[in-house]
């Protein structure tokens, strides 16, 4: 059985990956420091859930321990593949917290890499994929966003350090010659999602008579993408490593960047009336100004992932939202 190392097992893009490649007859090794960034009883949850698998090994570590990681590489030997999705989250708290970026983002990223280096080295790995942030597009005005488009100018310090993973990535492949898989996320959404995600914390609000706060009054976009068609896109890039091209005289490095999104820039005010549709209750709105690092519009250019993966998203928000409400429901026991 095919041995796969996922870090942020317990999270919810981590979850569900290691579900699907289990399914899939992998056995996963997953890595996760189960932090309290949002609440660790849904990561246990989730945790408890996936060791329910006789293909589910679990180690508590956290990837920005440069020693720990070590002696876990060294310890296992016969990772195939690496889909590395710890990071800390969040624009907005990148601004309270920076630190807790740079460890996780920065060097955590490092110390998964120089894990694959070693696996390389011994002709063991088949791919590296990991998780970048439609947030790299930062002031970027042309939407769709594609993965041609120049992504130097970052608004907020979680774009910079997803950004400088894609670099330090790239930079590996060309070194070491690690196949690469860079996939840009948007908004992703659905059961067993981060609280701290608007969709979520409208949910909550809303069922309990609270307001809810809507930024830049209600002016902004987002390309929402349903949970299963991100992983349906993890499980077509796992399969799909990039090789070292050969053009003219450069030999560029086996390393790629995909865009996952929905393909359609949803305005919030809609997302929202789709939300209180769902509940059957209006909420209670504060609007307030832009915040800090936030930008107005994402909006996924995807033709890439189509063409090479067969990437083609299927569930609108009028089918998804009700369906992460009903899991809600259903795990909060309310309503």
């Amino acid at each position: 059985m095919k041995k796969i190392l996922i870090t942020g097992a317990a999270g919810f893009i981590g979850f569900h990956t290691a579900q699907a490649c289990m399914d899939k007859g992998y056995h996963v090794v997953g890595v996760d420091n189960l932090n309290d960034y949002y609440d660790p009883v849904l990561k246990m949850a989730r945790l408890k859930l996936l060791e329910g698998y006789d293909a589910f090994s679990f180690y508590k570590l956290d990837i920005a321990d440069s020693d720990a990681m070590a002696v876990f590489f060294k310890d296992h030997q016969d990772i195939r593949a690496i889909i590395h999705l710890a990071a800390q989250a969040g624009v907005r708290y990148s601004i309270e917290n920076p630190k807790a970026y740079s460890d996780s983002n920065l060097t955590g990223f490092l110390n998964v890499l120089e894990g694959a280096r070693g696996l390389q080295n011994m002709g063991v790995l088949k791919h590296f994929v990991y998780a970048s942030s439609s947030s790299v597009y930062g002031g970027n005005t042309k939407v769709p966003f594609s993965v041609d488009d120049p992504v130097d100018n970052p608004v907020s310090f979680y774009a910079a350090t997803k950004r400088s993973g894609e670099l330090m990535s790239q930079a590996y492949a060309n070194l070491y010659q690690i196949p690469s898989t860079g996939l840009r996320f948007f908004t992703v959404y659905g059961p067993w999602g981060r609280p701290d995600m608007a969709y979520f914390s409208f949910t909550k609000n809303i069922l309990e008579g609270a307001p809810i706060a809507v930024f830049n009054s209600g002016k902004m976009q987002r390309d929402f993408t349903w949970y299963e068609d991100i992983i349906e896109g993890i499980m077509a890039v796992l399969t799909t490593p990039p090789k070292s091209v050969e053009q003219g005289t450069i030999a560029t490095a086996p390393h790629r960047i995909f865009n996952l999104g929905n393909n359609k820039a949803e305005k919030l005010t809609d997302f929202i009336e789709v939300i209180e549709t769902a509940l059957g209750i209006e909420a209670e709105k504060i609007m307030k100004p832009m915040a800090a690092g936030d930008v107005e519009a994402t909006y996924a250019d995807i033709s890439l992932s189509q063409d090479i993966l067969g990437f083609t998203p299927k569930t609108p928000i009028s089918v998804g939202i009700p369906k992460f409400i009903q899991w809600y429901k259903e795990f909060y026991n309310v309503g």
